[in-house]
C-alpha cells in the first residue's frame, strides 16, 4: 500500500492530507453524478436534455481509443491517455465548447474468450465483471465522461448496428469510375439495362450479362460486393482453433495469444474489399492532423508503388506470359533471375521432369531445404513440392523478416522481353503472392534481398547502375571495383551502364523512362500502380464475436438477412471452447457449428418459408471498434445508427475533413484499427450515412508508463511488488533478482494499481503526477516516491485559499500587487498554449512556478480573490476535485467545470523588462535589463553606455553592429576583442 506523504497525527484539522483528498474526491464524484454535470446535450433527440443550453455552443469531440476490459484491472499506465484527454476536454468546456467525451468497452474477441476458457466461466460473465471493475476504477480517477454515451460491443443493441453496417457493405460495390461505393442494386439495374458492361475477370467468365442464368448472375454480383466470400490463404492456428490476422502472428510464426504454431492454408472466408479504397486511404492522409510518422506507417502498409508491369515469356506446358511488376525499370538489363511466390499458379503444373546436367546442387534445394538429399532433389517437381511444404509453415512476417532468403530452381526459364536472353525462374519465400503479381525480377546488384538470394544460391550479379564514388568509398572499395567485391547491393540512382544501348551513360532514371516507353510501344508492358494492401480477412472461427447477419440457401450462396431480423443474437453456448488440435490439417470447427438447432433455420425472406443455414464464423474484434465513435453520438437511438442532424453537429467541420476533433490513443493501433475504421467510415460516407469523409481529424499518440521489472535466475519475471531492495541489491522471497525497466503491465509483472496510489495520495495527485512525469507523447518512468512533490504543490494551493484551522476561505477582496497580476497573466498565457498543444507537463510546471511566485510575494498573507479564483480555474482541468471544493469554499454555487477558463491580458502578460546580452567580437561583456520592446537604437545606445563595453570600443575600429531586439547586441571590431 502506498503511504501518504503526511503523518496522520498533530495536523491542523483542515490540512490537505490523503484522507481529506479522498473525502473531497468522493464528495464531488457523487455530486457530479447527482447534478448530471457531464451530461452533454445533442442539438435534437432523446439526449438533448439536460443541459440543453450547451448545445448552442460550438461542438468539440474528444475521444479515447476503445479500451479492452482486462480481467486484472487497471495499472497506473492504463489511464495515462485518459487523463490527458480528460484535461483537454475540461479545458475546452471551460473555454466555451459543448464537449462530447465518453468511454466504452471493446469487449468481444480472442483475449476475452481465452480468459473465460482459462477461468471456466462464460465470457459474458467475466467480461461484464471486468467492465464493471474498470468503470469503477476510471470513475474514481475523476474522468468527466457522459455516462449515457458509453457503449459496449457485446450489448445486442450495439452489435445490432455493427451487423447493420456489415449489411451496408455487403449491399455495396465500388464504382471505379465515380471513385465511391454505390448500392449493389444500382449495379444490377445498370447491368439489366445494358448500360454497363460486366467488369472483366468477373465470375461471368466473359459471357454477356444477358446470357447468364439467374443463379450465375447472383454469383457474379456476389463477386463484386465490398463484402464477399473467397478462398484465401490464411494464418491457421489449430491450437487456438481459428485464423489469425498477420499482426496476430509473431515474427517466428507463432500466435501472439498463447505462443502456438501458425500454419498457412486455404480457407473460404469473408473478405472486405478495402483495396478498392487504397488510393483514397493514402491520399486523404494529407488533410489530417496526425503525426507524420504515423501517416508514414499507414502509407507503407498501403504500399502504393508506381512502376511498370512487364511480361516475361515462360515456357512450361505451353508458352505463357508471366507479368512482373517493378518500380525500377532502369535496372531491367540487370535481371539475372525471376522469382515467384510459393503460391504462384505457375507452379501448379508443367514443371520439367528432370534437371539438366549443369544445374548446381544449391539450385536443386540443397541450400534451402534442411532435409534435402545430398546434391539436392532428383527433379524440379520434387524440389518445388518440398520447398512449398517448408514455406507453408512460415507466416508473411517471417518470410519478410531478416532471415536470409531461400529458394529452389523450378527448372523453367524465362525470356527477357528486351534482350531476349534466358533467365532462370526460382520459387522463393521472400516473394509474396499478395504483392504485385506474385513474381519479381531479380536484380541482385541493385536490390538487397535479391543480392542476398543470389549470393546464397550462386546466381550471377550484373551491375547496370554505376554507383557514385562516394558509395564505393563507404564500402571500402576503389572506384573501379567490380561487383564481385560488393558486400551489398547498390539501391540508389546513378549512371546507366551495361545495357549495350544508347541509354548507357544516361542518368539511370532517364534510362528507366526510356525502357518503360519501349515496353509500352512493343506491347510488352505498361505503367501501373501496385499496392501492398490486401483485402481484409473478416472471418473468425470463434464464439465470442458478433454473429454475421447472413444465411446460406440450399445451394450454399449467401443471403443477407433483412433489417427486421437484427440483431442476430449470439446464442447461449456452454461449451464455447474452440475445437483445438496439434494437427495443422485439422478442419476448422467454429463453436457455433455445434448448435444445430440454431444453425439450421426456417425463414421467410420474401419467397415463402425456406430452410437456411446460418453463418457459424463470427466477426473479428476489429468490427466493433471500427465505428464506436459514431454510436457515442446517439447511443439510445433505436431507429438509426445515428441521427443525421446529430452526426452533422458533431462530425462535420467547415473546410476540414471533419470527424472527431481530438483522438488520443496508443501508437500500437497506428495501422490496422485506424485503417479499418477509415475504410468503414468512407463506405458509410459514400452511401450517405455520415457527413465527413474522415473519422478522426486530429490524432495524438500518448507514450507508455515504464516501471522497474525483475527477473530471477531462470530469466522469468517475478512480481515487482514482492521485491525488496537491500544494500543496492534486489531480492524476491530471499533470492537475488535482476532489475530492468520496461512497459508497465501483466507480462512484466510490474503493474501498480491506481487504487493504491489514490488511497495513499488522492486522485488529483495521481492525475498531476502522471502528466508531470514527461511529455504526453513520450514514455516516462514511474517512481511512486516522486509523487510527493506534486502533493506538496496541491497542499500549497489549498493553503492559499483555505484556512487550515477553520476551513474557511482566506482570500481578501483587494487588488493584488501589480507584479503578481502580471505574473498571473503570463502564467495563464503559457498554460493555455501548452494545453492546446497537449504539452501538459509544462503547463503544470508553469502553474507550480506561479505558486512559488505567489509564496515569495505574499509569504503567509492571504491572496487577493482575483488571484485565487484565477488560479483555481486554471488548475481545474488538472485537479478537478480539489478545484471544485476550493471554488465552493470561495462562495460559488455553480460548478467550476463550466466556469470560464481565465483569459490572459496581452498587456499584462508582456514583460516590463527583458535581459539582453552585450558582446564584443562574440564574447559576453555585459548583461543589460532594458524595457521590453525597446527599439534597436535604444538597445545599441544602452550597450555602448556600459562601462566595460565603452572601454573596449574606445579607439577601436568598428566593423559592424549586430542587434537582435530582446536578445543580443554584438559589436564586431577589426583587430581588437
Amino acid at each position: 500500500m502506498a503511504k501518504s506523504v503526511e503523518p496522520a497525527t498533530d495536523l491542523p484539522p483542515y490540512r490537505y492530507t490523503a484522507e481529506l483528498a479522498n473525502s473531497i474526491e468522493e464528495k464531488w464524484i457523487e455530486r457530479w453524478e447527482e447534478r448530471r454535470t457531464y451530461f452533454t446535450p445533442n442539438p435534437v433527440g432523446e439526449i438533448s436534455e439536460p443541459n440543453g443550453e450547451l448545445a448552442k455552443r460550438p461542438p468539440y469531440y474528444v475521444l479515447d481509443m476503445f479500451p479492452y476490459p482486462s480481467g486484472s484491472g487497471l495499472h497506473v499506465g492504463h489511464p495515462l491517455g485518459y487523463i490527458g484527454s480528460d484535461i483537454y476536454a475540461r479545458y475546452k468546456r471551460m473555454d466555451g465548447f459543448n464537449v462530447l467525451h465518453a468511454m466504452g468497452y471493446d469487449a468481444f474477441g480472442l483475449p476475452a474468450e481465452r480468459y473465460a476458457v482459462d477461468s471456466g466461466r462464460h465470457p459474458d460473465v467475466t467480461t461484464r465483471q471486468n467492465i464493471a471493475n474498470m468503470r469503477a476504477q476510471l470513475r474514481r480517477i475523476g474522468l468527466g465522461h457522459d455516462p449515457r454515451r458509453g457503449v459496449s460491443t457485446i450489448d445486442p443493441e450495439y452489435y445490432r448496428w455493427t451487423q447493420w453496417i456489415f449489411l451496408q457493405i455487403f449491399d455495396s460495390w465500388y464504382d471505379a469510375d465515380r471513385q465511391r461505393a454505390r448500392p449493389i442494386a444500382e449495379l444490377v439495374e445498370e447491368l439489366d439495362a445494358g448500360a454497363r458492361p460486366w467488369p472483366p475477370g468477373s465470375a461471368a467468365n466473359g459471357r454477356s450479362w444477358s446470357a447468364l442464368s439467374e443463379r450465375e448472375r447472383r454469383r457474379a454480383i456476389d463477386s463484386a460486393r465490398l463484402a464477399y466470400l473467397a478462398e484465401v490463404t490464411v494464418n491457421w492456428c489449430p491450437a487456438l482453433g481459428t485464423v489469425l490476422a498477420n499482426e496476430e502472428v509473431t515474427a517466428d510464426g507463432r500466435s501472439e495469444q498463447g505462443n502456438f504454431p501458425v500454419f498457412r492454408r486455404p480457407l473460404r472466408q469473408w473478405m472486405m474489399r478495402i483495396t478498392a479504397y487504397a488510393d483514397r486511404l493514402a491520399d486523404d492522409l494529407e488533410g489530417l492532423e496526425w503525426p507524420e510518422s504515423l501517416k508514414l506507417m499507414q502509407r507503407n502498409w498501403i504500399g502504393r508503388s508506381f512502376g511498370v508491369q512487364l511480361d516475361f515469356s515462360v515456357k512450361a506446358d505451353t508458352e505463357v506470359a508471366m507479368p512482373v511488376f517493378t518500380t525500377r525499370p532502369d535496372t531491367l538489363f540487370g535481371v539475372t533471375f525471376l522469382a515467384v511466390a510459393p503460391e504462384h499458379p505457375l507452379l501448379a503444373g508443367g514443371l520439367p521432369a528432370s534437371w539438366t546436367d549443369d544445374i548446381p546442387a544449391s539450385w536443386r534445394g540443397e541450400a534451402s531445404v534442411p532435409d534435402a538429399p545430398d546434391g539436392g532433389f532428383a527433379s524440379p517437381a520434387e524440389a518445388v513440392a518440398a520447398y512449398k511444404h517448408l514455406t507453408e509453415r512460415r507466416s508473411d512476417r517471417q518470410r519478410e523478416g531478416d532471415e536470409g532468403p531461400s529458394g529452389v530452381f523450378t527448372g523453367l526459364w524465362a525470356e527477357h522481353p528486351l534482350s531476349k536472353e534466358k533467365v532462370p525462374v526460382f520459387v522463393a519465400d521472400y516473394v509474396l503472392m499478395q504483392y504485385g503479381s506474385g513474381a519479381v525480377m531479380g536484380v541482385p546488384a541493385h536490390d538487397s534481398r535479391d543480392f542476398a538470394f543470389a549470393r546464397a544460391l550462386g546466381v550471377p550479379v550484373e551491375m547496370v547502375v554505376q554507383p557514385p564514388v562516394e558509395w564505393l568509398s563507404e564500402q571500402g572499395l576503389a572506384s573501379d571495383a567490380g561487383v564481385e567485391r560488393w558486400s551489398d547491393a547498390y539501391t540508389g540512382q546513378g549512371t546507366s551502364v551495361g545495357s549495350g544501348r544508347d541509354t548507357d551513360g544516361l542518368p539511370s532514371e532517364e534510362a528507366g523512362r526510356a525502357f518503360a516507353d519501349q515496353l509500352e510501344r512493343l506491347g510488352l508492358g505498361e505503367h501501373q500502380i501496385s499496392y501492398r494492401l490486401r483485402d481484409w480477412l473478416f472471418s473468425r472461427q470463434r464464439y465470442w464475436g458478433e454473429p454475421f447477419p447472413i444465411v446460406y440457401d440450399e445451394e450454399g450462396d449467401p443471403v443477407a438477412l433483412p433489417e427486421s431480423e437484427l440483431p442476430v443474437l449470439l446464442p447461449e453456448l456452454s461449451d464455447f471452447s474452440p475445437k483445438v488440435s496439434d494437427d495443422e490439417l485439422a478442419e476448422p470447427e467454429p463453436p457455433l457449428a455445434r448448435l444445430s438447432d440454431w444453425v439450421e433455420t426456417e425463414l421467410d425472406l420474401g419467397e415463402g418459408k425456406q430452410r437456411y443455414r446460418r453463418e457459424t464464423n463470427t466477426m473479428p474484434q476489429w468490427a466493433g471498434s471500427c465505428w464506436y465513435y459514431l454510436r457515442y453520438l446517439d447511443p439510445t437511438n433505436s431507429d438509426a445508427m445515428v441521427d443525421p442532424e446529430v452526426e452533422r453537429y458533431w462530425m462535420k467541420h467547415q473546410g476540414e475533413p471533419g470527424g472527431v476533433n481530438l483522438y488520443v490513443g496508443g501508437v500500437e493501433h497506428a495501422v490496422l484499427h485506424l485503417l479499418y475504421a477509415r475504410f468503414w467510415h468512407k463506405v458509410l460516407h459514400d452511401l450517405g450515412h455520415v457527413s465527413s469523409p474522415e473519422p478522426f481529424q486530429r490524432l495524438f499518440n500518448q507514450g507508455y508508463v515504464q516501471a522497474a521489472a525483475y527477473t530471477d535466475e531462470r530469466g522469468f519475471y517475478v512480481e515487482a511488488s514482492e521485491v525488496e531492495e537491500r544494500d543496492g541489491s534486489c531480492f524476491h522471497r530471499g533470492q537475488p533478482v535482476e532489475r530492468s525497466y520496461g512497459k508497465m503491465g501483466k507480462s512484466l509483472k510490474n503493474g501498480i494499481s491506481p487504487d493504491e496510489i489514490i488511497a495513499g495520495y488522492g486522485a488529483d495527485a495521481l492525475r498531476l503526477y502522471e502528466m508531470f512525469l514527461g511529455p504526453l507523447d513520450q514514455d516516462r518512468p514511474w517512481e511512486t516516491q516522486g509523487i510527493a512533490g506534486v502533493v506538496r504543490f496541491l497542499q500549497r494551493v489549498w493553503r492559499y485559499v483555505v484556512d487550515e484551522q477553520t476551513g474557511e476561505a482566506r482570500v481578501v477582496d483587494a487588488p493584488p500587487p501589480v507584479g503578481l497580476r502580471r505574473a498571473l497573466h503570463r502564467t495563464i498565457a503559457s498554460v493555455r498554449r501548452d494545453i492546446e498543444s497537449l504539452r501538459l507537463n509544462t503547463a503544470i510546471a508553469s502553474l507550480m512556478e506561479f505558486s512559488n511566485e505567489l509564496r515569495a510575494e505574499l509569504g503567509d498573507e492571504p491572496p487577493a480573490r482575483e488571484i485565487a479564483e484565477a488560479l483555481v480555474r486554471a488548475l481545474a482541468p488538472f485537479a478537478p476535485h480539489l478545484c471544485e471544493e476550493l471554488w465552493e469554499r470561495l462562495g460559488h454555487t455553480d460548478s467550476v467545470v463550466y466556469a470560464p477558463y481565465p483569459e490572459s491580458d496581452p498587456d499584462l502578460a508582456a514583460l516590463d523588462q527583458v535581459k539582453i546580452a552585450v558582446q564584443v567580437n562574440g564574447k559576453l561583456r555585459a548583461v543589460l535589463e532594458v524595457p521590453a520592446g525597446a527599439e534597436r537604437d535604444e538597445l545599441e545606445a544602452a550597450a555602448r553606455a556600459e562601462e566595460k563595453v565603452a572601454e573596449l570600443l574606445a579607439g577601436a575600429k568598428l566593423s559592424k553592429t549586430i542587434v537582435v531586439p530582446g536578445r543580443i547586441v554584438n559589436f564586431v571590431l577589426d583587430g581588437k576583442g
